[in-house]
């Protein structure tokens, strides 16, 4: 019999999942700079060191103006930011 159809299948596992932090709207609005970046976000120990992506996501809320460079925002969390008058430069 071969090889392939001897070995159990034990699916697909991403090896990047782990590496793509998710940001609330609640921690952006904790912190004390305006203009937020991944490296920000590293430094205050939102996301991991090794973090390749953050994505903001809507939970919580925003009162200040913030901007963001190169993240992953939802839908939700940029009207959020933009009514609260910050802006959203996408990684796309």
């Amino acid at each position: 019999m071969p090889m392939q159809r001897r070995l159990p299948k034990r699916g697909f596992v991403s090896l990047t999942r782990a590496r793509i932090g998710e940001v609330r709207l609640s921690e952006l609005e904790a912190l004390p700079v305006d203009d937020i970046d991944l490296l920000v976000l590293q430094q205050a120990g939102i996301v991991a060191a090794d973090a390749l992506a953050a994505r903001v996501i809507l939970s919580g809320a925003i009162s200040r103006k913030v901007n963001l460079r190169g993240l992953g925002v939802t839908k939700g969390a940029k009207a959020a930011i933009e009514a609260a008058g910050g802006s959203v430069e996408s990684a796309e």
